[in-house]
This record gives C-alpha cells, structure tokens and sequence, in this order.
C-alpha cells in the first residue's frame, strides 16, 4: 500500500555539512568539493534511477552542471553557519512503474519548485527495503536564492514560509492521489497526521537502509531504538485490538491482499514473534471480512467498519434522493437564466439540463463533466436560482485550491470539506433544510469522509449537488463513493467542451483531460499555434508582439497572458504596459503601495484583484480597467461592467492584469488567452 512521507530540511554549514557532499550522496556521483578542496565520492551508491538538475527561467545554463551549481552556491555563502540548500524528500508510490514514479516528481518539482524560481537538484532512487519490496522516493535539493542570468541574487524569505511547507505537503498528496487515480491504481495517500486521521498508531519515522547500516556501527542507535520503540508499542495495540489496523488500512484502499495487510503490519511491529502474533490477531479478528479471489486471484479482504460504512453511505445517500422538498421556483429559475442571459451566457443543451436538473426538488444531484464544460457557470446561475427561493448555498472540496476555483468560478462561498467538519464538531455553521451544499471534485472524496457530510445533510434535511469529473472516478481516502452513487441514482453528464469555439479545439480539450497530451500540442500545431524561438527572450518577444497586435485587431476582446512563475509574470507585465504607452494609451503613472510591493499604476492599466472581498464583490482573479489612480485610492471598471473605487490601505491585493500564472487564472473567463510555455528547446504557444 502506497505510503506518505514528505519531508523538508535546511543543509546548514553550522551543522558541519557540504552541499557539494549532499549532492554527491544524493546523486551517487563523484564530485569535487572546492571549499574543502576534496572529493566526495558516492558512485558505489546504486539505486538512483534519475538524476537532473532542473532549472528556472533565466538561470545560467552552466549549472545544469552539478558539480558547478553546488560549488557556486558554496563559494556565495560566506558566514560560517549559512543556510546552503533545502532539502525536500517524499515517498513515491510503489504501486507506479518507475518511468510513471519518474514522471509524477519530475512534474510536482517543475511545478511547485522550479515555478517558483528555484534550481532543483532531483534524484529519484529505488531502493529495496529490508521486505524486499520496492521503496521509491526522490530527494530534491533546492537553492534559496533569486536567480537571474548574472548568478545569485538575495535570499527569498517567503521560501520559508511554515504555511508553504504545509502547502507542499498537501500539493503533493493532490498531486500523487490524482496520478493514480489516472492510473486507476486503487490506492491513495493522505498527508493529514495518524491523528488527524483518526488512526490509532503512533507516527513512526523513516528510517532508510544507510541510516540502518550506520545503525550497526554504532551510529545514529538512539534514533533506530526510538523506531524501534515505536514499532513495538504499534504492534501491541495491533495484537490488542485488531480493529486499529484494518481502520489504518481500509483508510487508504477499500480493499486489500494478504500481502498488503503483511507489509503493513511489518511496518507496525518490532521483530518476528511481534510481527507473527500481530497477524494472527488481525486473521482471527471477527472485525476481518473476506471478499473472495480478485481478478489476479489473490484473496481480498475488507473490514466490518468499511462494509457499515457503505451501507450507512447508502441509507443517506437513498434518503435523499426520494426527498422533494428543494424546488426552485420556475419565476425563479427564469429570473436567474435571463439575468445570465443579460451578461452574455446562456445555457443550452447539456448545460441546461444539468441547471434544471440540480434546481429540482431532489435532495441529491449528480453532475458529471470534464473541466472546460462550463459546470462552474452552470452553478452559477443555479446559485441565483437558489437564492432567489430562500436557499443558502455552500460550496466545498476536498482542497483548499479546488474549493477556491468552485468559488471563482461559480460565486459559491466554498470552503474545504475538512474545514466544515471542524465547524460542525464544534456545533457551528450546521447544515439546515435550507441549505444547498455544492460538493466539487466529487471523486475525489473518500468513502467515509463522503459517509460523514451526506449523514449530516440527511439529518439536516439539506440538498447537495455531487460535482465530479469522470477521469477522477476514484477517491483520495479508500473507496469510490462518488462512482457508486452516480452509478445508484443516476444524475446527468455535461460533456461538450464550451471554453473553445471551434470544434477542434474542443477535441484538443478532450485530448488535455484524457491524458492525450500529444494530440492536443499536434492540433495546435497543425492549426498554426504552435510558436517555435532560438530563445527564450525572443519568445517572450514574439508572445508579447502578438498580444498587442490581436489587442489592437479586436479591442472590444478581453484577454491575459498565461505563464508559469511570479517573475515571469512581472515581466511580461511590464512589457505589455511598455507596448500600452508607446500607443499612447496609458496616463501618467502614479506609485503605489500594493501586497506584492510597489507598482506603477496610470489611467488606462488593466488591473487584477488578486484575493476575494465580499465589500468590492470582487474574488481573486477579478479583471478591470484602472479609470483612476493615486498613491491612496484607486477606481476601477470591472469587465463585467461595474464601476468599484477603494482605497489601499483597506484593500491592497492588486497587480497588473496583462499576464497571470496559469494558477492563478483557475476560474478566470477571458475572450483569449495568450499562453506562453518554456520547454526544452525554448517554445511560445
């Protein structure tokens, strides 16, 4: 079963470490230490499977040289107890082959990392644990300086940010949990502590077979006996009460072999006795339910708590589905569809039967549909549908992110699922026969976490609207609740792309969500929007070129350009003002004092609002047209036509709104979008 780690640490030269020796290790390689005037040689070290050195935009090329990099980092620190690199490493799932292992860090470091204008140093190794199975996981160091084509610049200080920390862990649970969701592979991880997921072990550290070696010389023993320890103590509370372990288990995959429930309780115990009477409690336990021979034939199991909790799942989910006491009023829904209609979306088709169908009297509803289908505008204009006949509606999700793109997308005050079952433990913000509960990226909720919510709603009498997309069918905690209630009660599917006018680019959308990534860059190809440069200042060149000639073509249009990173934001911002002024389209520039620092604002600038404020009614991602400025206020016409006015030292989370990351335009509705990808060899598309 696939494990969770993710840890982060600072390679400190006060602790006596060399950031050219960590590479070395890291990387099994020989590399020459110039400061100690030394060589670290690891290449006896196998088991590394993939080792690169991953660059952002305008590092020095040489530094894809490792031995350089780490040297030059060395040579820049001066002070004697200089924080040199930070260290993540996280556990890849041994259930993926290594070419997917590979392809899953290589993408979550380029996003989360590299993104951010780090130079990562990634190595991939798969080593084989003392059970003799497969225990892949990447080590990452990170540099903690700015970069640009000159070297080093100073430290960024956000880097170390508790709360990124935190971030990362979380994005990396995402991350891997959608991957074998993809893979179909009926397994998932949690970055939430044991606690937190009311598992009833302690948390035990990792300890890797150097670590264990060392053990055996006399090194690093307390921390191998402090493991030991624990192991101990966790198989006691095994062998006393099975039902801990099948609670832990079950957490993750729905089901499970007899050699998952082995590895797990060889995790979980201290030695053979240990281990073997370990087992035999959780054989014997009445709390263990056979399932039969899988299609591999091997013997799966499940647990007594699982079965109740799918049946309970499917008491409140039936419940639900015979209520008819949420219909809109039909004054109410042609209110909320014209008032749509007014501002240019009007819903037809398949999205008109996912609004009438989730304005019914029905308790539960069922949208299924790709991203790119317009479910979120749907929403929208059912949550006016709703309000409009004395309904509260909520939104949530299973992340902080997802729960932020159903509320920019739709209007939906969200929020995520964890947080409202803390409310709700601590008897606040329950749920009524009022309340419209939305729930996007259904499939991504587990069974039990899914049990919980829809109890509570049954109880309450409220509705709830399950979002899901069909290629994220399977769920993060164990169990495929979503799938099993759309498969019982049925609902509706949205399944033709509406963000792309042309069908082609409807197909390449189709392409992008199926995983069919090389279609959809050849259908751009072919269709001409596929833009090669020698470099990457002439694409940045070119991409801006283009942008200004289509802004000026078709003024009437709404656009924004679409990157990676923060920095690249800032200059392809700056670029397209520098294009503004020279037509002679921009005032006088008055400084400002925004969140993000000083900025240039004049009459004419396009603005973003980058967090949500209920008193503006703007949300994060809010485009406009600064109509005035000064160094304390700023008045705005928004693109859906409102004329805002707000002074900074109340609200301060603007930018310029010519360039986005593609994050932070989750959500955003724009006539066109001017994406601009680095690749190998330097690309704009």
């Amino acid at each position: 079963m696939a494990i969770y780690h993710f840890s982060v640490q600072v390679i400190s030269r006060a602790d006596g470490r060399s950031a050219v020796a960590a590479a070395a290790y890291r990387s099994a390689d020989r590399l020459h230490d110039e400061r100690l005037d030394r060589d670290h040689d690891f290449r006896a070290k196998s088991s590394v499977e993939h080792s690169e050195i991953m660059l952002p935009e305008n590092a020095p090329e040489q530094w894809r040289d490792r031995e350089r990099l780490w040297n030059d980092v060395e040579a820049f620190e001066k002070r004697k107890d200089a924080q040199l690199a930070r260290e993540v490493e996280f556990a890849i799932p041994r259930e993926m082959s290594k070419a997917d292992g590979i392809e899953l860090a290589r993408d979550f470091v380029g996003q989360e990392f590299v993104a951010r204008g780090m130079i990562a140093d990634l190595n991939v190794h798969w080593d084989i644990g003392a059970d003799d199975q497969p225990k892949p996981h990447a080590h990452v160091m990170l540099t903690m300086r700015e970069v640009n084509e000159d070297g080093f610049g100073p430290k960024v200080r956000d880097w170390n940010r508790t709360e990124l920390v935190e971030q990362w862990r979380e994005r990396w649970a995402d991350h891997v949990n959608a991957r074998l969701a993809e893979l179909d592979i009926d397994v998932r991880i949690d970055h939430r502590s044991l606690e937190a997921q009311g598992i009833e072990l302690e948390p035990q550290d990792k300890i890797g077979p150097a670590a264990q070696r060392m053990g055996e010389r006399g090194l690093e023993s307390e921390r191998i006996e402090d493991h030991r320890a624990i192991a101990q103590r966790n198989g006691e509370r095994i062998i006393a009460d099975p039902r801990v372990a099948l609670d832990a288990i079950t957490h993750q995959q729905a089901t499970f072999t007899t050699r998952d429930l082995a590895m797990f309780i060889y995790r979980h115990s201290d030695g053979k006795d240990q281990y073997d009477r370990a087992m035999s409690a959780v054989r014997a336990s009445p709390d263990l339910i056979a399932l039969g021979k899988d299609g591999h034939g091997d013997d799966r199991f499940t647990s007594r708590e699982m079965i109740e909790t799918e049946q309970r799942l499917q008491r409140a989910s039936e419940l639900m589905a015979e209520r008819e006491r949420h219909r809109v009023d039909e004054k109410d829904r042609a209110a909320a569809l014209a008032n749509a209609e007014g501002r240019g979306l009007v819903l037809t088709g398949e999205q008109r039967a996912a609004f009438d169908h989730v304005t019914g009297e029905r308790g539960l509803s069922v949208v299924v549909g790709y991203a790119g289908t317009g479910k979120s505008a749907m929403l929208g204009v059912a949550r006016e549908a709703w309000e409009r006949s004395g309904f509260e509606v909520r939104g949530a999700a299973l992340s902080g992110i997802a729960a932020e793109g159903l509320e920019n997308g739709s209007g939906i005050a969200s929020r995520t699922i964890a947080s409202m079952e803390h409310s709700w433990a601590q008897g606040r913000d329950m749920l009524t026969a009022r309340d419209v509960l939305v729930i996007d990226e259904a499939g991504m909720v587990g069974t039990r976490q899914m049990e919980r919510v829809l109890s509570h709603a049954a109880d309450a009498g409220a509705k709830v609207v399950l979002v899901g997309d069909p290629q994220q069918l399977q769920a993060i905690e164990a169990g495929a609740a979503f799938r099993a209630i759309n498969e019982r009660h049925g609902g509706v599917e949205i399944t033709e792309v509406r963000r792309q006018h042309e069908e082609w680019q409807r197909d390449a959308t189709r392409h992008l969500a199926t995983g069919r990534t090389g279609d959809a860059i050849r259908a751009y190809a072919d269709h001409g929007m596929v833009h090669a440069a020698e470099t990457r200042e002439q694409a940045r060149g070119d991409l801006v070129e283009r942008w200004d000639r289509e802004r000026t073509d078709a003024p009437d249009q709404s656009r924004i350009i679409l990157t990676h990173t923060n920095d690249e934001v800032r200059e392809l911002n700056e670029a397209a003002r520098d294009r503004m002024r020279a037509a002679g389209e921009l005032g006088d520039d008055v400084r400002v004092k925004t969140e993000r620092g000083d900025r240039a604002f004049a009459t004419g600038d396009r603005i973003m609002f980058l967090k949500n404020e209920r008193g503006l009614e703007v949300k994060n991602g809010t485009l406009g047209t600064v109509e005035q400025v000064s160094p304390e206020h700023i008045a705005v016409r928004t693109d859906d036509g409102r004329s805002i006015a707000f002074d900074l030292k109340d609200y301060a989370h603007v930018d310029h709104g010519y360039a986005a990351t593609i994050h932070k335009a989750q959500g955003m509705t724009v006539d066109r979008g001017h994406p601009a990808w680095i690749a190998t060899a330097p690309m704009s598309v």
